[in-house]
């Protein structure tokens, strides 16, 4: 990450200058063009080298294996809080599926409710009956989040957050809740934290996949489905899934993104990829809830094998979005995009994030395995995404501010060009700051 983080600096300063150049001496726009082409090249090999290291440090078997006990100790912890062994007497939280928006919102609505059944060690009781994608529930996509305890019987209810003596408690929205319990997202456990951040770049992106792993178990139809639509497909790796979201929040939420955008990006992947590896066909696995982009990348493209099917777009159109056959579709796409070995996407989408947090169940460490055009990575409803100055900054223009060791940063974004926005909670300043002076900091 840091590689990029240099050059995403290196190559805005580089273009900035080549604009301003243009128009007064072509000679030194032409010398920095070239520049550019020869940086990017060392860009590349940087990042070969740093990411053959780890195949070299002697430690590589011992990340696959950690990666993999981590998560069955994750699996098996919610297996137990699942199925206790007295369900009637059992501490519960109850949790209702249908949430105003989307599936991606939807899912991590689930997820959200059972973070907090975990940290609260209650049981999950997930009503779904009704659910707008698939009205017989969830257990018609996905196996039951309980082997033998489903439903909350005679047991009175209370609001959350209730008490040490309520044997349910009903748990509304992330965005409302109060009191905010300290396990919401960005925390991990403690428990758990040191040796998560051993083996991932992102932790709480690893967390919450697990719980997207334990809840997206498909049924036996699910898993003929996707089956399926892998041999129709035609899967094959190496693959860059490509995610565009076009119709509902575009304008409002998040800014129309050009195709070219993102393929600008897929073709950065495909010639790093190329450094290691032959390459005899470069194909992308595109996802979108407009038709139309199939047909623009396939003639932009012709040199990409582009898989997808853009009937599944029709079906995510909003006005038909809450349909069985929507739902296969965004079940497929979703599934499809986080076995990719890279995503380009725009993390404004939940569809993207949660295709991106199942990535990290997939291998030991995926956390670097995207490139977001808009946001940097959240989960909604989530605490302040927060950074620790891990060297000082003295602000060389009035839209950035200072930073000494040790400050914390809440962040704003990151603008992908060196620099990142948040506020500084000792100065109480908000600026921009350059990306690579902070790390994470970790809350569990």
């Amino acid at each position: 990450m840091g590689v990029n983080e240099m050059w995403f600096f290196l190559s805005s300063q580089l273009k900035s200058i080549q604009k301003d150049a243009q128009a007064i001496s072509p000679l030194l726009a032409s010398k920095v063009n070239r520049t550019l082409e020869e940086g990017i090249q060392h860009k590349r090999s940087l990042i070969k080298d740093v990411s053959l290291i780890s195949n070299y440090d002697g430690y590589a078997a011992w990340r696959i294996k950690e990666a993999a006990d981590l998560s069955d100790l994750v699996q098996r912890r919610l297996k137990y809080l699942q199925n206790p062994k007295d369900c009637s007497t059992a501490k519960k939280l109850l949790c209702d599926l249908n949430k105003g928006c989307g599936y991606g919102c939807q899912l991590h609505h689930a997820v959200y409710c059972l973070i907090v059944a975990y940290g609260t060690e209650r049981t999950l009781i997930l009503r779904s009956k009704g659910w707008r994608y698939n009205r017989a529930g969830w257990e018609q996509v996905f196996l039951p989040i309980s082997d033998s305890c489903s439903d909350i019987g005679d047991a009175p209810v209370s609001n959350w957050p209730g008490n040490s003596n309520s044997q349910v408690i009903m748990l509304g929205i992330v965005d409302s809740i109060s009191p905010r319990p300290p396990i919401l997202p960005l925390a991990v456990p403690k428990d758990l934290s040191e040796r998560i951040s051993r083996i991932h770049g992102d932790p709480i992106v690893w967390w919450v996949g697990q719980f997207l792993k334990y809840l997206l178990r498909p049924q036996p139809d699910t898993t003929n489905l996707l089956s399926e639509a892998s041999l129709k497909f035609n899967i094959q790796r190496p693959m860059v899934g490509v995610h565009i979201r076009r119709t509902d929040k575009v304008g409002t939420e998040a800014a129309f993104h050009s195709v070219d955008e993102y393929m600008l990006n897929v073709e950065e992947y495909y010639k790093q990829v190329a450094l290691t590896q032959s390459v005899p066909k470069k194909r992308i696995y595109l996802a979108s809830d407009d038709p139309k982009v199939f047909t623009e990348i396939k003639i932009k493209y012709p040199d990409y094998e582009v898989l997808g099917d853009p009937l599944i777009a029709k079906t995510a159109a909003v006005a038909t979005r809450y349909s069985d056959n929507s739902l296969n579709g965004i079940v497929m796409d979703i599934y499809f995009l986080s076995l990719s070995d890279y995503l380009v996407c725009t993390f404004s989408s939940q569809v993207c994030r949660v295709a991106y947090e199942i990535m990290q169940t997939l291998h030991p460490d995926a956390a670097a395995r995207f490139r977001s055009l808009d946001d940097i990575y959240y989960y909604g409803g989530q605490g302040t995404h927060r950074r620790v100055a891990v060297l000082p900054h003295k602000a060389t223009s009035p839209d950035q501010m200072d930073l000494e060791v040790g400050d914390i940063i809440g962040v704003a974004g990151n603008h992908w060009d060196g620099y990142s926005k948040g506020r500084n909670l000792r100065t109480n300043k908000i600026g921009l700051y350059p990306s690579f002076k902070v790390f994470f900091s970790l809350s569990a």
